[in-house]
């Protein structure tokens, strides 16, 4: 009875949404597989192969986006996130901070204090603007820019 007494509009798609719609049809993009960092261009270069019928695909053929292109860093002697830990020989000042290349305008590092291991990790955010200290040992350090602005 009451399905019979409520009318349920049939919901309809509003023009903007139509006109939305028919503009976001979008080329689709071409994916290429790269087979080393030369021929790295864009995201859409590092999508793996893929394993042949049969096989069970290996770290690079299955490898895609942020992790292929560390394989095929790896695998031409290039550390693409540059993991190497920072000089902990000395302590840094405000006059002589020790220094942290970035391509972002800011950075998250782990002070363990110097020598190293002398403290627990303290982590910190050093931006380009201003320099971080850590509370535990009074080292400091600063943000060495390389991108572009």
């Amino acid at each position: 009875m009451l399905r019979q007494t409520l009318k349920l509009a049939k919901p309809t798609r509003l023009f903007s949404t139509s006109v939305i719609a028919r503009n976001s049809v979008k080329t689709p993009k071409k994916f290429k597989t790269a087979k080393n960092l030369s021929e790295v261009h864009s995201e859409y270069d590092l999508i793996g192969t893929g394993a042949q019928k049969g096989e069970v695909p290996t770290d690079l053929e299955q490898a895609t986006g942020l992790e292929r292109l560390e394989l095929l860093g790896k695998l031409e002697g290039v550390d693409i996130f540059e993991q190497k830990p920072l000089d902990t020989s000395r302590k840094g000042t405000m006059q002589n901070p020790i220094l942290i290349d970035s391509y972002e305008k800011y950075r998250y590092i782990g002070c363990t204090g110097s020598p190293a291991g002398s403290h627990i990790v303290m982590w910190l955010k050093p931006t380009v603007g201003k320099p971080a200290r850590c509370w535990e040992c009074g080292s400091v350090y600063k943000i060495n820019y390389l991108g572009k602005d």
